[in-house]
């Protein structure tokens, strides 16, 4: 067993539906292995400026329901420089802090695994981001509640689209990452997805328009993920009004009701397993590690490969929409 005392926890970068659910299973579990724990608001910030406070049982009472984080979460430029990083780890070293468990997506991963090298220091990641787009884990916390407010919002959209036989680009968050609006589309019964994966060296909107996808519905529906790669939902419909004239267009952004809400039964429970696992790992000696899930089990995935790529989109679930849309 490592020789950890006291534990630290906080959340980094975009909040994620479940973060709270992992707080807690985090301090819980902790505090049922005789360990300490501290609470570190607003992310790597926290640790530069000193918000670190001391986490009882109680201090994570009534907060699997809610949305959002109780630790706050920041991007933190200071933490992106040496000299920031080495105030958090003086930090650290003064609250007697033996180890952290940082939640967040791509950005706050790859700053604990900057961190956790400079200093030889135990860091174990949970992956809380809406875009389930790291490596190594089916899902991350946050992902299931997001893909289901699209679809809800979605078969909204779609009553008024109906009514007026119009085509909506409806915009979603996954930057780089496609599986919100393919998984999104699916589940809403859209008839296409315009993701990032599939718009390099292919015109996505163009094969739509072509394939006369529109010739037996009264209304169109195309989830579009957000972003530069794409270029987002205004410019599908700039381009339509341009070059398709024909179309009755509208445009829909979801933006950040995405990240809110009450998450689902699916994301408390990963979060509450994932949180558990952190602690398990970091008394059995793991570190730079974040916890996965892999058909249903939970793994350690290193940082560097959690990281290091994103995650590849399955083809059968193009093809599936594909099929689903005509």
């Amino acid at each position: 067993m490592a020789n950890i005392k006291c534990i630290g926890i906080l959340t980094s970068g975009g909040d994620a539906p479940g973060m709270n659910a992992a707080i807690r299973a985090v301090t819980r579990t902790a505090i049922y292995n005789g360990l300490e724990v501290k609470g570190i608001m607003r992310g790597y910030k926290g640790l530069i400026f000193d918000e670190i406070e001391p986490f009882k049982t109680n201090s994570v009472s009534n907060i699997i329901q809610q949305g959002g984080t109780i630790l706050k979460t920041a991007r933190s430029k200071e933490f992106q420089t040496p000299e920031g990083r080495q105030i958090a780890y003086e930090a650290l070293q003064r609250e007697g802090i033996d180890a952290l468990v940082v939640i967040g997506g791509d950005g706050s991963l790859t700053g604990a695994r900057i961190f956790a090298q400079e200093f030889n220091y135990p860091i174990v990641g949970l992956p809380g981001t809406i875009d389930n787009d790291l490596q190594g884990t089916d899902l991350t916390i946050g992902y299931d509640t997001a893909l289901n407010t699209i679809m809800q919002a979605v078969d909204k959209i779609r009553d008024t689209a109906s009514s007026h036989e119009r085509l909506f680009f409806i915009e979603v968050m996954g930057r780089e990452c496609g599986i919100l609006a393919l998984n999104g589309a699916i589940a809403s019964g859209a008839e296409a997805a315009i993701i990032p994966e599939m718009s390099i060296g292919q015109d996505q909107l163009g094969d739509l328009i072509s394939n006369g996808f529109r010739k037996s519905k009264n209304s169109s529906l195309v989830l579009v993920t957000e972003g530069d790669i794409t270029g987002g939902a205004m410019a599908m419909a700039e381009r339509v009004k341009t070059e398709f004239p024909q179309y009755d267009v509208r445009v829909t952004i979801l933006g950040h009701v995405q990240r809110g809400g009450s998450p689902t039964a699916n994301d408390r429970i990963l979060a509450s397993r994932m949180g558990a696992a952190a602690i398990d790992a970091l008394l059995d000696g793991q570190r730079n590690v974040m916890i996965g899930i892999q058909n249903d089990v939970i793994v350690y995935v290193p940082f560097s490969k959690a990281v290091k790529k994103n995650k590849p989109i399955q083809p059968d679930l193009v093809e599936t929409l594909k099929v689903l849309s005509i």
